[in-house]
């Protein structure tokens, strides 16, 4: 089998988001034909509550999925479709926007006040852009654990070793994993050519593909593979750390305007014109 190799890397960069949580994006806008489907993945990782409470208040969205994936603290949420709860450690909620849906996302700390957790944006097809919004809340019980060798993957969406994850039926057909690896172990899963496949590393440190040079997680550290059957990354000799993911590329244009993302100028225009005109939500409230 062809091993992917690393094709982009770098290191996340310090943003402010929200009504001013700091963070630190690993990629986003620009780099959204590169990612493609995948749009943006934000690390909101933190210890001081001042650069988090803050939260992201009511704000739109449309033509996209939302990925919250918490490992400290929690997040307080609610949507226009009437979904309210929490998100705690180890949990997932997983937003499918479709035509258009209006949400919050406040963190809170755990007892030492540390917040942890990431966020990934997945883009839709143009025929899928207007569906009806959806959301799936997972428990951390719900995500199983494939171990193997050193190696232990908590499985959101697609499959390792026989075990596949809870979230089904995306269009993407994404790959989700939270990878922990122990010192000097070799993690391989295949992945079809053609896919995108990138690696976010937040623990330890690693290699990727064949390549000599070993990676730090520092403040986190995006790795994009390039194309081939397999991926393979190696511990060092503190173990690591990663998420993974893989998506079905889409190959389409797109109009990118803050949390919305549609096709075309004239789409975009219209989302914030019906934002403005209170027409925005197509769907009521299931709850």
């Amino acid at each position: 089998m062809a091993v992917r190799e690393v094709r982009f890397t770098s290191s996340s960069r310090p943003t402010i988001e929200g009504a001013g949580v700091h963070l630190r994006r690993s990629f986003g806008s620009g780099q959204e034909t590169l990612f493609d489907p995948f749009l943006m993945l934000d690390d909101f990782r933190g210890d001081d509550p001042s650069q988090y409470r803050a939260g992201f208040p009511w704000h739109p969205h449309r033509g996209i999925e939302t990925i919250t994936y918490i490992i400290e603290g929690e997040v307080d949420h609610a949507d226009s479709l009437g979904n309210k709860g929490v998100i705690g450690p180890g949990e997932v909620q997983w937003m499918t926007a479709g035509s258009g849906i209006i949400h919050q996302e406040m963190p809170r700390g755990d007892a030492r006040g540390r917040m942890g957790g990431f966020q990934l944006w997945a883009n839709l097809p143009a025929e899928r852009k207007m569906m009806d919004p959806r959301y799936f809340g997972l428990a951390a019980a719900d995500i199983p654990v494939a171990r193997k060798g050193g190696a232990s993957v908590r499985v959101i969406s697609g499959t390792v070793d026989g075990l596949t994850g809870p979230v089904r039926g995306v269009v993407i057909e994404p790959e989700y994993f939270d990878v922990t690896l122990q010192p000097d172990t070799t993690w391989d899963h295949p992945a079809a050519p053609g896919r995108t496949a990138f690696a976010y590393l937040f623990g330890g440190t690693a290699r990727f593909g064949d390549q000599a040079e070993e990676l730090a997680a520092e403040k986190g550290r995006i790795v994009l593979f390039g194309d081939g059957d397999l991926v393979s990354v190696s511990a060092g000799v503190n173990g690591a750390r990663l998420l993974f993911v893989g998506g079905k590329s889409l190959h389409e244009p797109i109009a990118w305007g803050g949390p919305i993302v549609m096709n075309t100028q004239e789409q975009l225009d219209t989302a914030w014109h019906e934002l403005e005109a209170g027409t925005f939500i197509k769907h009521k409230p299931t709850q």
